[in-house]
């Protein structure tokens, strides 16, 4: 079976300019960009040897030393990709110019409050911005959305993704220090995939919990999203699975009244390194058993997903495409999301004693 899977790239790339150089930049953004043609004219960061390594490793001609010395250097057409903490989007956000076309790390703000003030300065500077929320893109999750549009697996009417593994959090040290960790820094992608899918629930009802020998602010999370009496979507993530790779478990499921579609997301296991991804699908067939296929793709979540974010920003600045598929407008909703879930964490269920007497 054919499925379109990859981005389609802009017919004319612009310049990017890089505003942070941390480990996310080197892993993903840069080989992304290399793969994909696109070309990096300059980077910048609050330390200057990062960004100088990656100029060296990745042949990025320009280092600067502000954020302003970079917007005056570079080209009106440039779009900047910005891979710094989210305490600090708005004031490197105002430094931009009017109308810049520009890629935001996710999350969109640590906490809803900020992630409105992000959203009112895109709209009075009228810049084209979006969050890098890649997932969307990774190649497994557009062959099933593609199979879905398509009517191949008929009415979706389960959704799940679960993650099982033991992640090794010390490789992000500014993150793993955060005191909303696992669903701000980390579940936000499948709240975000959910979305893209499904479109904004009516309620979530969320846990997220600590393990008890660590310092972490929390580490395994369940994720309920209410879409009426029919669909089933719900997130459940333990990154405390420290028995060894045997039942460790990385995948999305999506389940429709005429077949089924199973990826595993090879990254998330023995990360960083990973193992293989492997796209699944099952179609159903009257009077004959239930057979699963095998579809090899190309590419991966690291870096290819990447490729489709600054596609799509650069294909939407350039009027190729009319829909910015991850713009802040869209992603505040997965933020709403994400919120929400940190709310109904907080408040718990309902108490059964009320009910006993």
């Amino acid at each position: 079976m054919q499925i379109p899977y990859k981005p389609i790239l802009p017919k004319a790339p612009v310049p990017i300019v890089l505003i942070g150089a941390g480990g996310i930049v080197g892993d993903a953004h840069l080989p992304a960009y290399k793969k994909a043609g696109f070309k990096v004219i300059g980077i910048t960061n609050r330390t200057p040897a990062k960004a100088e390594k990656l100029a060296a490793e990745f042949g990025i001609p320009n280092v600067y030393d502000t954020v302003e010395e970079a917007v005056a250097n570079s080209p009106a057409d440039t779009v900047y990709d910005i891979t710094i903490m989210p305490e600090q989007f708005v004031e490197t956000l105002n430094k931009l110019p009017d109308g810049a076309g520009v890629l935001i790390q996710k999350p969109m703000g640590d906490y809803f409050w900020q992630s409105k003030e992000i959203l009112e300065v895109c709209r009075r500077k009228n810049l084209a911005a979006a969050i890098n929320c890649q997932l969307r893109f990774a190649p497994y999750v557009s062959a099933a959305r593609y199979m879905i549009e398509q009517g191949m697996i008929g009415e979706l009417y389960d959704m799940e993704v679960r993650v099982t593994l033991e992640t090794p959090w010390e490789l992000f040290p500014f993150v793993m220090v955060h005191p909303r960790l696992e669903i701000q820094y980390h579940s936000i992608h499948y709240i975000d995939l959910m979305r893209s899918f499904l479109g904004d629930p009516r309620s979530v009802m969320a846990k997220t919990l600590k393990h008890p020998a660590k310092a972490l602010s929390s580490s395994r999370s369940t994720i309920l999203f209410d879409y009426g009496d029919t669909m089933h979507a719900v997130i459940n993530t333990n990154h405390d699975h420290s028995f060894g790779p045997h039942n460790q478990e990385s995948f999305i499921k999506w389940e429709g009244t005429k077949g089924a579609i199973k990826a595993r997301m090879g990254l998330l296991m023995d990360y960083p390194h990973g193992v293989p991804d492997k796209f699944e699908y099952c179609i159903l067939q009257e009077d004959k058993p239930p057979v699963w296929e095998e579809i090899k793709l190309e590419g991966s979540w690291f870096p290819d997903a990447f490729i489709g974010t600054m596609s799509s920003l650069m294909r939407y600045k350039s009027g190729e495409s009319d829909v910015l598929l991850t713009s802040v407008e869209d992603v505040i909703k997965t933020m709403a999301v994400v919120e929400s879930a940190y709310i109904s964490s907080d408040n718990g269920g309902v108490v059964i004693d009320k009910l006993s007497g």
